[in-house]
């Protein structure tokens, strides 16, 4: 059943669990997120985001995953992530995702306040709900090789005291805070702020996003979700189990893609049956 972020994360966030976002460049990714969240009775957040589409466009995106979430037996969420631009922001609100992260945490701070703000409006309107982000989730590369970071990362983690003046002036749904995790393979075990995230929390009643989520241990995860975290974002686990997958079935003597597509989405239902046990969404639904 197709739902938006309001009706799996106040429930997530009174009852200290989190909800995962997987992203989905394939139907078979699709599959093996949606048949897992059924076969736990989890609700769970798909999608794609805009750095995705290279690999498959917005509309091929929502031809599948709308219908396939829409038939679900458990609540599923159809999120646009780290939408860059208003233009496919809208593009994705047109097409029928019911949520949007407008992703302007590279802007100045009112600039950022007061985009999402409108996006929010507009959204609202429609019955689809926003994330934000306050602080800047980058990628795993060297100190000042990434958009600008420099030797001291924290420089780039979310302020409590502006988290909560940036939920109360956007009305966002959820928030995407930077607490030293960042998007991709970590080279080096991450250091949460565990510390920031429970101060954040306890100063706004917006759901807490943790993105970056692929590589962070098992002790990370319940820490963070304890500390106040309420959606994850995976995408770099799941993929690189999609190839893992492919390599799985050519050394058993698979020859066709048909032969190849059950190796690949056990490979990923693995992932994501994995990630909803330890994120304690199984049997919320």
């Amino acid at each position: 059943m197709l739902v938006n972020l309001n009706e799996m994360l106040r429930k997530a966030q009174q009852d200290h669990y989190a909800v995962g976002l997987f992203n989905a460049v394939n139907v078979e990714m699709a599959r093996a997120v949606l048949e897992t969240a059924e076969e736990m009775r989890a609700p769970v957040i798909v999608g794609t985001a805009e750095i995705l589409l290279p690999a498959m466009g917005l509309e091929r995106v929502a031809e599948y995953l709308l219908p396939m979430a829409d038939k679900a037996s458990v609540p599923v969420c159809v999120h646009y992530d780290h939408g860059l631009s208003f233009a496919s922001c809208m593009q994705a609100l047109r097409l029928g995702f019911t949520s949007i992260m407008y992703d302007c945490s590279t802007d100045r701070y009112e600039d950022n306040v007061a985009k999402v703000a409108r996006m929010t409006e507009i959204c609202h309107a429609m019955g689809v709900t926003v994330e934000g982000e306050l602080g800047h989730v980058g990628n795993n590369t060297p100190p000042g090789q990434d958009g600008g970071r420099t030797d001291d990362p924290s420089a780039f983690y979310t302020d409590p005291a502006l988290a909560e003046d940036y939920g109360k002036r956007t009305g966002v749904d959820a928030l995407a805070i930077a607490v030293g995790n960042a998007h991709g393979d970590y080279p080096f075990p991450p250091k949460l702020d565990f510390q920031r995230i429970a101060e954040i929390a306890g100063r706004t009643a917006v759901p807490l996003v943790l993105h970056g989520g692929s590589g962070l241990s098992e002790n990370d995860f319940r820490t963070a979700i304890g500390s106040g975290i309420c959606k994850v974002n995976i995408f770099t686990e799941l993929d690189k189990a999609g190839k893992a997958g492919v390599e799985e079935g050519l050394a058993k003597g698979a020859r066709t893609m048909m032969e190849l597509i059950p190796y690949e989405i056990a490979a990923m239902k693995a992932v994501v049956r994995d990630k909803i046990s330890l994120f304690g969404s199984a049997g919320r639904a």
